[in-house]
């Protein structure tokens, strides 16, 4: 239990017996309403329930808040209550509270700070992200999704929903043809045919590359079959070589996806001639959201707050592309998930309503969460990056992971909100120095893995951090005597993780857990400075590693919630 909880029940436990005694006449029990002081010196922790219940309970907050300080259980975690201001309830607590937050995480390890959802919390989440289409290689904006995605369905998974991850590949639509027509007309070049590339088309090089892999593997043997031929080839010669290239950089990456849905399954058709498409538009007209206009079905989605009505199908008896949005997303609560999240770039915000609208008309109304991300600035050294100086193209999200590296491209990525556009510097995120960020989380996860082997002594070196832990720190290791100014700061910063865990994921918001740990190294950092480890009196040693451990396990439970590893040596 988290020392927020247990102060919840000792003011919840206060307020009854206040309640039971008649000293406080309430109708019913207010919330403890407990909150982190900014300032320290005023506690560790302030609440501001008497202010709260004054109206309720017809007394002066003040007046209120001696009551329930007058009534507080005896207990072992309060050191002082201090009565300030209007009537805040200032609570410091004493070195033990603290020190059964360093055992705790010492006992739970990687299970530290996973939570349960309140009841009613939707908990079985599909979350879609990147989606890229299978047109060409993913860009540094794809890799803020990978990033993004990959960390939410990780914290969330701590705070206790059940999250299927999933890729919908849109290869079904015009730019498909497109896609294999550009490859082919590349083909002909390549052979020396004068032809010229299409006013619609895809012209980076990469298609130019595919074209002569084909070359390679075939020669000639597509030269003279009819366009429509080669064009229908090469698109999926195409296809398949761009979705194996995102499988592959995206498992490079660490990102892993249960799901990899085809927009295509959504056209093909049963025995019965119907298919996923046609049998959604069926179910919606049997609704009654449907109607003709011109010639076209339109869905009413101004029944569902849209701001007009959309086509589903249009004059020519082709389906727009919203159709597949519509018979997609009906399939995901099909398949039994009750929430769905989708993460889509700032530039989709005004498809959103007609979504909303599109689950709501299915009869799951608020089902549908959209998760918005802006762009990615990548500088060098402060210059504006606009092209790959190996391609003189648009640099890939490959590109970048080669040269930066995984943990840095992720901590990076992930160190502003979704909502606020990243200014990645390359050169920055490859130093190896505090100046980078993931270097100095990194480097103290590294540094007590240091500090264990230097315990250990001989025969360290072949020796896991765990292994280590184990072998110099007592399982009876006594932490009363951590009293220290710097070993209460990391105690009491770790004490935040649960929270900060569940909030995280309630947020959608995994940027936060790369503040936490440069906060939390920070600390370490000071910790280490201001208390001698190794070489104190044994009973001083042996609680410091501990402390130290407890801290090493945190860093790297929260870097593993965010995909960045934590190395042992650096």
């Amino acid at each position: 239990m988290q020392i927020r909880e247990e102060l919840e029940n000792l003011i919840a436990a206060s307020i009854a017996a206040a309640c039971d005694d008649a000293t406080l006449e309430l109708a019913e029990r207010p919330a403890p309403a407990l909150e982190r002081p900014r300032d320290l010196s005023n506690g560790d922790w302030a609440s501001t329930v008497a202010m709260r219940t004054a109206k309720l309970a017809h007394k002066n907050p003040r007046e209120i808040a001696q009551i329930i300080v007058d009534h507080l259980p005896e207990n072992n975690m309060i050191a002082s209550v201090e009565i300030a201001g209007p009537g805040f309830i200032n609570i410091k607590l004493t070195p033990s509270a603290f020190q059964s937050v360093a055992a705790r995480v010492r006992a739970e390890r990687f299970d530290f700070g996973k939570g349960t959802l309140p009841e009613g919390t939707p908990h079985n989440v599909n979350l879609e992200y990147v989606s890229a289409n299978p047109t060409g290689p993913m860009h540094v904006g794809h890799g803020r999704w990978a990033t993004l995605g990959d960390a939410i369905a990780r914290v969330m998974r701590h705070a206790g929903y059940q999250v299927s991850e999933e890729y919908y590949i849109n290869d079904h639509g015009v730019q498909m043809d497109v896609f294999g027509n550009s490859v082919s007309v590349r083909y002909m070049q390549l052979l020396g045919h004068d032809v010229e590339m299409p006013e619609k088309c895809y012209g980076g090089g990469y298609v130019k590359d595919i074209a002569q892999g084909i070359i390679d593997r075939d020669g000639n043997k597509w030269e003279s079959v009819s366009d429509q031929e080669r064009m229908e080839a090469f698109r999926e010669i195409a296809y398949q070589e761009m979705l194996d290239l995102a499988r592959e950089t995206l498992t490079g990456f660490g990102t892993t996806f249960d799901t990899w849905f085809s927009e295509r399954s959504l056209y093909e058709t049963d025995e019965n001639g119907t298919s996923p498409v046609s049998r959604s538009l069926e179910i919606m007209n049997e609704k009654g959201y449907l109607y003709d206009k011109d010639g076209a079905t339109w869905f009413r989605s101004t029944d569902f707050g849209d701001d007009k009505d959309r086509v589903l199908l249009k004059e020519n008896g082709e389906y727009t592309y919203f159709m597949s949005d519509v018979a997609y997303h009906y399939n995901k609560m099909q398949r039994g998930f009750d929430h769905l999240i989708d993460l889509w770039g700032a530039d989709h915000h005004g498809y959103i309503r007609r979504c909303e609208a599109m689950l709501a008309a299915w009869g799951y109304p608020g089902a549908l969460e959209v998760v918005l991300g802006q762009l990615v600035n990548l500088f060098r050294d402060g210059e504006a990056v606009r092209m790959s100086k190996r391609t003189g193209e648009m640099v890939t999200f490959a590109e970048l992971i080669d040269e930066v590296g995984v943990d840095a491209t992720r901590f990076l990525m992930l160190s502003r909100s979704s909502d606020q556009p990243i200014d990645f510097d390359i050169e920055v995120a490859k130093k190896k120095d505090n100046s980078n960020p993931v270097y100095y989380v990194q480097y103290a996860h590294a540094r007590i893995c240091s500090v264990l082997r230097k315990a250990a002594g001989e025969g360290a070196e072949s020796l896991s951090a765990d292994e280590l832990a184990a072998k110099v720190i007592p399982a009876d290791v006594d932490l009363s005597v951590l009293t220290h100014e710097s070993e209460i700061a990391l105690m009491r910063k770790m004490d935040d993780f649960g929270e900060l865990v569940a909030l995280a994921a309630r947020d959608r918001a995994p940027f936060r857990l790369t503040h936490y740990a440069q906060e939390l190294a920070g600390l370490f950092h000071q910790f280490y400075t201001n208390c001698h480890i190794v070489g104190e009196d044994l009973a001083i040693q042996n609680a410091r590693l501990a402390l130290a451990d407890a801290t090493r396990t945190v860093l790297a439970l929260t870097l593993d919630l965010i995909g960045v590893s934590a190395p042992e040596r650096m």
